[in-house]
């Protein structure tokens, strides 16, 4: 059930839209501090954010700033709930990035008209419209976000091997099941073996990419890879599973086998000193899981800086690019995004 986070001490608010979405599979939560609120945002990602900021002991704005701040949750609307407040509170209240300022007392119809625009507006937002996962932007922040700060970081690279022959031999409807598949897979470990603040975007088409801490990396591709290979078999015909490949016609209508499709991961982790820059991370987490596509295990981890600089500057496929990096300013994603494209 979808969720919508309200953060005030009287529940009035919470009442309110209790008795009036909850019939629409939209499940109503409370918290009273921003500590609260901020840790159940990162944990559940609702779909809306209500914050009453006349609550007592709340630092709405400062709540608000977190809010934004964050690249899991900075695309979540947030309604806020004041007094009848001066030009400028309202003002600052917008440029800190809420979408809606309601004063109080609070007239119910147009509280329910606010909430109800900004949860239609969530579904036509740059959130994948397949998966419901953060891309673009949004996933480059993310990935930004992660290497100013100071904690250790993993980011894994999950991409499907022989996608488009499943496509072609099984149909695009087929296809979009078993990315919706992994999606939940990966949405749903993350929330049993990760971290609060660990992410899951989607690039596009077959392609996701997890931020995590190396701690929980390896359990993390484990559990991901084992309920990957077991749930995906409910997608195939039950003769292609027996025989372990899919039977199809070339376009010369000889008959030919296709392996199943299987799961590739890359993983590039902190765990070397090299500088720290966005492009070099998008590079190498296209690296890894071109290298993941070569491994029997169908994973490899980039744990010998040295080691893969030497790879690189061997490798016709790929050209070195440490020079490069301050010389040609792009997206983060555009590596990992061209290489995606080149499978088709």
């Amino acid at each position: 059930m979808s969720s919508i986070l309200v953060v005030e001490a009287e529940g009035t608010i919470t009442s309110l839209l209790k008795a009036a979405l909850e019939i629409n599979s939209y499940q109503t939560v409370t918290v009273l501090n921003g500590g609260d609120a901020v840790q159940f945002v990162l944990r559940e990602i609702p779909h809306l954010i209500v914050i009453d900021l006349l609550s007592p002991g709340l630092d709405g704005y400062g709540l608000i700033r977190r809010l934004r701040d964050h690249p899991k949750c900075m695309h979540i609307p947030i309604l806020v709930v004041g007094r009848a407040a001066s030009r400028a509170e309202k003002i600052h209240a917008f440029e800190l990035g809420i979408d809606g300022y309601i004063t109080r007392p609070i007239d119910a119809d147009e509280l329910l008209a606010y909430v109800r625009r900004q949860l239609c507006r969530m579904q036509q937002t740059s959130l994948s419209p397949l998966t419901q996962l953060p891309g673009g932007l949004q996933l480059e922040r993310a990935i930004d976000y992660k290497l100013c700060s100071m904690e250790p970081w993993s980011i894994l690279y999950l991409d499907f091997d022989h996608f488009k022959a499943f496509n072609d031999a099984y149909g695009f409807l087929a296809g979009n099941d078993m990315i919706i598949l992994l999606s939940r897979i990966c949405q749903g470990v993350v929330y049993e073996y990760g971290n609060a603040e660990d992410f899951v975007g989607h690039i596009g088409g077959d392609d996701f990419l997890i931020l995590t801490t190396p701690d929980r990396a390896t359990v993390i591709y484990r559990q991901i890879l084992e309920r990957y290979k077991h749930e995906s078999k409910a997608l195939y015909r039950p003769e292609d599973i027996q025989r372990g490949s899919i039977s199809a016609i070339d376009c010369k209508g000889c008959p030919y086998d296709i392996p199943l499709v299987s799961l590739s991961i890359g993983i590039v982790s902190d765990q070397w000193h090299y500088p720290r820059n966005v492009v070099e991370i998008g590079t190498l987490v296209a690296q890894a899981k071109r290298l993941a596509k070569q491994s029997p295990e169908n994973v490899y981890q980039i744990s010998d800086w040295a080691l893969l600089q030497r790879y690189l500057h061997s490798s016709n496929t790929f050209p070195a690019f440490s020079s490069k990096v301050n010389r040609f300013p792009r997206s983060l994603l555009r590596a990992v995004q061209e290489d995606s494209l080149a499978k088709y």
